[in-house]
């Protein structure tokens, strides 16, 4: 028979067998789309492919996706930004309520004082309002820390521990007016991203970088004020 002729052969036959083309194992490709017959190219045919058999996208598609992640990339620093200046809002806003209720303390109106600490408050809340129209998170966790680090700064002693200091107001002044510099700074920023971005109006941010400069010139007069009434009895011990 002619299996047993096969069978007799040399056994040098059976590696030849093995390494043949009968036992080789078949190209890995994708399969054709049921509908239409054909197989799927570009990144459907890259997602079935084998993993040795993948290459580098096209580079249409490398630049597309180089584009979104940046773009990514500058959300994120922008939501982290907003969120820092939300937090100084937060201190600020804390502040100039401390400040207008103290106002009897100071050389200053009260209805001045109060009609400050109600524009800081303002413009804290445009700043959420930006933020809700730019689709920017609010870290809750930095508002807490900020609203917390304000109340914990009462307990600076300056002199007294039960009352407040001379200082208190001088000291409140000067703190007032170095988050104002830094709010206008951002309401700077923002208007610069406002000629590339219509989701930030652009009039509205300039309304709040000039009443920022109001509010500062109104600090600076103020600190010089308290600081005339603090030391005027000169400084010697």
């Amino acid at each position: 028979m002619r299996v047993a002729s096969m069978a007799g052969g040399p056994a040098s036959s059976l590696p030849h067998l093995c390494q043949g083309a009968a036992f080789a194992a078949p190209a890995v490709r994708a399969p054709a789309n049921p509908g239409t017959g054909r197989t799927p190219a570009g990144p459907a045919a890259r997602a079935l492919a084998p993993p040795g058999e993948l290459g580098s996208p096209p580079a249409g598609e490398a630049k597309v996706m180089a584009t979104k992640t940046a773009r990514h990339a500058g959300r994120d620093l922008l939501g982290v930004y907003l969120n820092d200046h939300l937090a100084g809002a937060t201190a600020g806003t804390e502040l100039a309520r401390r400040l207008a209720g103290a106002a009897q303390h100071v050389p200053a109106s009260g209805s001045v004082l109060k009609q400050l600490a109600a524009d800081i408050a303002e413009d804290r809340a445009a700043l959420l309002e930006m933020m809700a129209s730019l689709r920017t998170p609010v870290r809750r966790y930095k508002v807490y820390a900020a609203w917390a680090g304000e109340k914990a700064g009462r307990l600076k002693l300056n002199g007294h521990l039960l009352a407040r200091s001379p200082l208190s107001g001088l000291e409140e002044a000067e703190l007032l007016r170095l988050g104002v510099e830094g709010k206008g700074a951002g309401w700077r920023t923002l208007r610069m991203l406002a000629e590339r971005d219509s989701r930030l109006d652009a009039g509205r941010l300039d309304e709040l970088i000039s009443r920022a400069a109001h509010q500062s010139s109104l600090l600076e007069e103020l600190r010089v004020r308290i600081a005339g009434q603090v030391f005027r009895n000169g400084t010697s011990a």
